[in-house]
């Protein structure tokens, strides 16, 4: 690929990037104007996020959309796991085949599942051969706070960010934490974790397993049912630390998780007994950040993240490795200019057997660098990326954003942003040998690739809240699709479009709550007209809570999800819309004390979110939780 092949948004990023950062880098510029949140932490900053932009910032002043869930959020929506969790999220659909423990796709914006850059302590974790990440590897747990950033992000990120980015941090204790939930399906969870920081030094470490006999994966439409429950188990761990060396911090973070979970093997397991897969996902990141010099503030990230499937009864094994380094550097110009530069390296390794054909692996550097510009003049904000990645597989991708917000007077804030995506072929994609000859690999994909468009307001009501309106869409070209050959071999020709819109509203009163979302959306292969599969046009979801004084909290939670497409026959297989309702409460005993109580879908409502697989009907949950301080 010609790497001086541009679009006409690169083309004209670069070039106003060119205009604006060279004469100040050339003129009396003052380095210390530099932002001192550059070397805040800001993962326990719950109005600070560092994925859009890749540098702290404010949400109310980020020139993407971006959603922050924090450790008291999480705590307080009693959810499970992420599925339960993240479901209320503006612009995300997810899918479970299965009860607990079972694999969970997330569509982001309309994409697909492997179309949103996944990062934990900001480390890649989706896997090699599939692109993208099974969500249920990730306990809440071990996370302290999820950063979504909806839209593309190729710009700062790389391969992947078509959809958008979602960012987990791991938890960072400062004391003592014990947690125990039991509940139906004889679910039981607990956690432990101790935490220490003297200001010089810190460390935390936070373990965790969870189980659950659950219920059968599949009903009479699946294609594997068998009569009897599928459990699962899951153990985790969290450890972070970090000593001060002189200006600079240097922190060392571990996430593990280990998973066994059951599934339908249909009559096979009346011999061979429950079909089980185990799996492993893990990160290490070594971080030194500081400044380097007035104005000048640097990130230097060496990471390691690991991907494994076994599935013995079908002979079946998914193996990912990666190695990266990532060093980022934030150049104050002017009071009203920062620069954003860095090179990333990445080392990536897969290996699959599937039980059908023989086994098949394949390795892949990647060598990126990217340049970032944020003004502010006035009453307008304005954003400016491009990022160059050269790919052992295929070649160079030059990829560029641009953003624009107008404060319009005190209450309303305008924006209007372009950025262009792309996404390289998994491991599966590439070499495949198929199953009996079909659906085989394709060593020759080229990436796919998209542009985005998107327009926002924002409107301050006061006590009366806060309102956000979003719309955008989203073409994708060079989709990968199993057309080709008549034996269903891997090529770039798919096409799709996705136009969305998106409301959300905030407000907070005399000890109420209230945070509500709806989103509208059209998914479509322009191919076939078909929608896409497993995205609902429709959904909406809000969440009220009250404090009812002597430390008592009660809230509800509600999503309605629109029809979708799904795959099986016939061709049109469509699944009906649902509504969920879910009840909570907490009494925070003491200060170091908290009874915590969940029902869930209390309409012992019936639905499906992938074909001849079960969902949960009612369920409950109780827990303690003790915790010092947490409760003054």
């Amino acid at each position: 690929m010609n790497p001086c092949k541009q679009s006409p948004l690169a083309t004209a990023c670069l070039a106003a990037l060119a205009a604006f950062t060279l004469p100040a880098l050339a003129g009396n510029a003052d380095p210390s104007a530099a932002p001192d949140a550059a070397s805040a932490d800001t993962t326990t900053l719950a109005t600070t996020v560092v994925t859009a932009s890749r540098a702290p910032e404010q949400v109310d002043t980020s020139l993407a959309t971006v959603s922050v869930i924090d450790r008291g959020q999480i705590q307080a929506s009693q959810a499970h796991n992420l599925l339960e969790l993240l479901r209320h999220q503006a612009g995300i659909d997810l899918a479970r085949s299965g009860g607990h423990g079972s694999a969970i796709s997330l569509f982001l914006r309309g994409t697909n599942s492997n179309h949103v850059l996944v990062l934990v302590d900001g480390v890649r974790v989706s896997s090699m051969n599939t692109g993208a990440l099974d969500w249920s590897n990730l306990p809440l747990a071990q996370i302290e706070r999820i950063e979504i950033v909806r839209g593309p992000r190729a710009a700062y990120w790389g391969s992947d960010a078509i959809g958008g980015v979602i960012q987990i941090f791991t938890r960072r204790l400062d004391g003592p934490v014990f947690a125990v939930h039991a509940g139906s399906q004889d679910t039981r969870r607990v956690q432990a974790g101790i935490g220490a920081d003297n200001g010089q030094a810190h460390f935390s470490l936070v373990v965790g397993h969870d189980r659950s006999d659950g219920f059968s994966a599949q009903n009479e439409d699946g294609f594997n049912y068998w009569p009897d429950d599928d459990g699962y188990r899951q153990r985790s761990l969290g450890l972070t630390a970090g000593v001060a060396l002189g200006s600079q911090a240097l922190t060392a973070r571990v996430f593990r998780s280990e998973n066994h979970v059951e599934f339908d093997n249909g009559e096979a397991e009346a011999t061979l007994g429950p079909a089980v897969t185990d799996g492993i996902n893990q990160t290490i990141a070594l971080e030194l950040a500081g400044p380097l010099a007035a104005g000048w503030h640097h990130q230097l990230v060496l990471g390691s993240g690991r991907d494994d499937l076994d599935t013995p009864v079908i002979q079946s094994r998914f193996e990912t490795r990666r190695t990266s380094l990532d060093w980022q550097n934030m150049l104050a110009l002017t009071p009203g200019q920062t620069l954003l530069f860095g090179v990333n390296w990445l080392e990536e390794e897969g290996f699959a057997a599937d039980g059908f054909g023989d086994p098949y692996a394949g390795r892949r550097d990647n060598l990126a660098t990217y340049l970032g510009w944020r003004g502010r003049q006035g009453a307008f904000d304005t954003e400016l990326v491009g990022r160059y990645d050269d790919n052992s597989d295929y070649g160079g991708e030059f990829t560029a954003s641009a953003a624009l917000g107008w404060q319009v007077g005190e209450r309303l804030r305008l924006g209007a942003s372009l950025g262009e995506g792309f996404r390289a072929p998994n491991l599966n994609e590439l070499y495949s040998p198929g199953f009996g000859g079909w659906y085989l690999g394709n060593p020759a994909l080229e990436p796919e690739r998209s542009r985005s468009a998107e327009l926002g307001a924002d409107l301050a009501l006061g006590q009366a809240g806060t309102l956000r309106l979003r719309a955008f869409r989203t073409d994708i070209r060079d989709m990968i699709s199993f057309t080709g050959g008549g034996v269903a071999q891997a090529e770039n020709t798919a096409r799709a479009r996705i136009d969305g819109v998106e409301l959300e509203y905030d407000w907070a009163h005399a000890g109420w709550a209230l945070n509500a979302n709806a989103s509208w959306q059209d998914p479509v292969d322009r191919d076939s007209g078909a929608t896409l599969l497993r995205r609902a046009k429709r959904k909406a979801a809000f969440s009220l809570d009250r404090e009812l004084g002597a430390g008592w909290r009660a809230g509800i939670d509600t999503v309605f999800v629109g029809a979708r497409q799904d795959a099986g026959f016939p061709d049109n297989l469509r699944l009906g819309g649902y509504g969920l309702v879910g009840l909570r409460a907490s009494w925070v005993v003491s200060a170091d004390w908290a009874l915590e109580a969940r029902v869930d879908n209390i309409g012992d409502r019936d639905y499906t979110l992938v074909h001849g697989f079960n969902t949960a009907g009612r369920s409950a949950h109780v827990g303690l939780r003790w915790q010092p301080g947490s409760g003054r």
